[in-house]
């Protein structure tokens, strides 16, 4: 039956209610508790520093009312309506963020630029489809998009964009988050000065990043009861400072009060937008960090929690400074009531080491995609969890953060500053989110264009609104991202530069069946004794590096199996399903795909099981042969097992670009560079657990 189309048909309807029986009801409140922990930091603590982090100048009582509406209506619009209810659903085999969507949309449409390295699901091997899959004549602006390389190129753009403002966001937010919460030691203490603030604040963080490896399970059950204790303790306070304050705030929820403090104010008014963006800082994190958990933990734990704690501790706040009207430059220390000061100094010290967590997972997530889709140079990626795919750790990409996060510390000092910067990147990728989800509405799940319409205008005039506010503070420490994500987007495009033009290669000069028949037919080629892996990346054809192995070495050994390695979005493949062998033309060539999940240990895998693995398939793939006589079977049964007595080979290619003089300037410096982090990233296969001694690297050079 199909779907209907439109936002909340954008999954099978079956899906709610195989959820329910699949997983449970306690099971969704538990991961919902573990996301307050991981994914909600950054959001929940954002009153220690939004008051702060605004200029004003001799605010009124209106003014603080248009204020707290703005958040309010920023909070509701964005929070709940964007990222609750609609960007939670377009996800890539549960995987969230920018460059999901990117994937997402190159699986439904021909807009990829890269033949990325294939990652296989559960659904393409006969199950039911993920999503629904709109049937029928492709859209008008599907063909605009597919047809026009400069559009496909935008969009790859723009996707590297988002992913790199997150990353930036993943080093601004716990710079942000513990020095606001450090510098509350100075309200009693004025002697503490600013050098032992950083000092504390920096050395918290290394702590962070140290516990990262524990995998975010681990970490999130730490951290959960502290993220608990300040999310239901701060609205607490907040109602409290309203029944002393300003029983009265709840009016201004009127939008009224919005129009009222821009007319008043014009020109600061605007200004001021690039201090109340900060309020929903780490909702990004909410669609970035879904392969961590699930959408309806997520959304459980954020409209019964997370919504409600932020409307009250803000409306507190406002409350207090609206009898306070000179405080907002320590808008949350202040607020606390004095014989609860100390308790809650410690609670927000730890929740804000906390809201650092938020972030740094969802940066762990987004070069996770970016690696699989062959975007980003391949760095070491480590599941740290059998059962959830999308929980991953980067050593590289951690250590990396910290040292970023702590030079954001030590170069900024003041939060106002990093306040600045935080801004640009978080309001940057929500609007790049509210594109790339618009277009997957219109490709993929064929939302009528007047409900797409009623989506982006909306949330595009709000964004962009925030987007042009932040960016009169560019000079001000907004610079800082706009650098990061530059140099990111220098890596990425460098790399991707030159997978294109690898592609274009090894899809020009090919080597199909008929073309290795004729390569093994030549008089001077021998069949030598053994058995030789050829690692291949795809069982259709074959890259030049065989041909130009075969004509050099004058050989190819008597049994050649051409082996892929293929990574399924599952736990563990079964035994029985793990290798898939086929004949191919020539005799004692043969094709095997081995198929791995993310909880399978491949790195370890003894080099005698794989070979017996792959053995033992190939001779019963030869004993089933209709084609063959037992005679005929048993014969070419024991030429196998004569091959892997002589000597067992894996020989795998290794190729550069060949930059000569006739190459052109610019592919002389991208190529270049291409090869300089292709010689510095880890290998694109697992090791496999194979002796040194029987490992072979063919070289072969590309003409640039």
């Amino acid at each position: 039956m199909p779907y209907r189309k439109g936002w909340y048909w954008c999954v099978p309807p079956s899906t709610f209610s195989s959820f329910w029986q699949r997983k449970g009801f306690y099971q969704d409140l538990v991961l919902a508790y573990k996301t307050l922990g991981v994914v909600f930091g950054g959001l929940v603590t954002s009153p220690l520093y939004v008051y702060p982090s605004m200029s004003l100048t001799n605010p009124t009582e209106e003014d603080y009312l248009g204020i707290y509406s703005i958040m309010f209506w920023t909070l509701t619009l964005i929070g709940v309506v964007k990222y609750i209810c609609i960007a939670l659903n377009a996800d890539d085999h549960g995987e969230g963020g920018t460059f999901a969507m990117y994937s997402l949309l190159c699986q439904h449409a021909n807009i990829g630029i890269l033949p990325s390295k294939k990652i296989y699901t559960e659904e393409e091997q006969g199950m039911v489809p993920a999503w629904p899959v709109v049937t029928g004549r492709p859209s008008r602006l599907r063909r605009f998009i597919e047809r026009s390389i400069t559009a496909r190129r935008m969009l790859l753009l723009t996707a590297i964009l988002g992913m790199c403002m997150l990353i930036g966001d993943g080093i601004l937010t716990p710079a942000i988050s513990v020095l606001s919460a450090i510098d509350g030691l100075r309200g009693p203490f004025p002697s503490v000065s600013k050098p032992t603030v950083e000092a504390l604040s920096a050395a918290i963080l290394i702590g962070l990043f140290l516990l990262q490896k524990y995998g975010t399970s681990k970490v999130s059950f730490m951290f959960s009861p502290i993220m608990a204790a300040w999310t239901f303790t701060t609205p607490i306070i907040g109602v409290y400072s309203i029944w002393r304050y300003y029983p009265g705030i709840f009016k201004a929820i009127s939008p009224h009060y919005i129009v009222r403090f821009f007319m008043t104010n014009q020109k600061r008014g605007w200004q001021l937008l690039g201090g109340t963006v900060l309020c929903i800082t780490g909702a990004e994190a909410m669609f970035a960090d879904l392969g961590h958990f699930s959408k309806r933990s997520i959304q459980i734990a954020f409209l019964s929690s997370i919504y409600p704690s932020l409307v009250l501790t803000y409306a507190g706040q406002t409350a207090y400074l609206i009898n306070n009207v000179d405080d907002f430059g320590d808008g949350f220390y202040k607020f606390v009531p004095r014989p609860v000061y100390w308790p809650m100094f410690v609670i927000a010290t730890l929740a804000a080491i906390v809201a650092s967590q938020s972030l740094i997972s969802a940066t762990f997530s987004v070069i996770k995609q970016s690696v699989a889709l062959d975007y980003f140079p391949r760095v070491r990626v480590v599941h740290t969890s059998k059962h959830k795919e999308g929980e991953v750790y980067s050593p590289e990409t951690n250590y990396l953060l910290m040292l970023l996060c702590v030079g954001a510390i030590v170069g900024f000092g003041d939060g106002k500053d990093i306040g600045n910067a935080f801004g640009v990147v978080v309001i940057m990728v929500m609007l790049i989110t509210t594109v790339l989800l618009s277009l997957v509405m219109l490709i993929i799940w064929g939302t009528h264009v007047v409900l797409v319409a009623l989506y982006f205008v909306p949330f595009l005039v709000l964004e962009g609104t925030y987007v042009s506010a932040v960016c009169t503070k560019i000079m001000k420490g907004g610079w800082l991202p706009f650098a990061i994500s530059m140099v990111l987007a220098l890596v990425m495009f460098g790399w991707y530069y030159g997978r294109q033009r690898k592609a274009e290669y090894e899809m020009a000069n090919k080597v199909t069946l008929e073309r290795l028949g004729e390569l093994l037919a030549g008089p001077d080629v021998h069949r030598v004794p053994g058995l030789c892996f050829f690692y291949n990346n795809t069982q259709e054809w074959f890259t030049p590096v065989l041909a130009h192995y075969i004509r050099n070495m004058r050989s190819l050994h008597r049994v050649t199996v051409f082996l892929t390695l293929r990574y399924l979005l599952v736990a563990k493949v079964d035994a029985k399903d793990r290798v898939e062998v086929r004949r191919f033309g020539p005799r004692g060539v043969y094709g095997c795909r081995i198929s791995y999940g993310y909880a399978d240990p491949m790195d370890d895998e003894e080099e005698d099981d794989l070979v017996g693995q792959v053995v033992r398939a190939l001779r019963e793939h030869i004993q089933r042969e209709a084609a063959l006589s037992a005679a005929e079977a048993e014969e070419e049964v024991a030429q196998l097992e004569e091959a892997r007595a002589a000597a067992v080979v894996h020989v795998r290619g290794k190729t550069r670009f060949h930059v000569g003089r006739d190459t052109g300037f610019f592919d002389r410096v991208l190529l270049g560079f291409y090869e300089f982090l292709h010689g510095n990233c880890r290998s694109a296969l697992p090791a496999l657990g194979i002796p040194l001694q029987q490992r072979v690297e063919v070289g072969m050079l590309y003409k640039a």
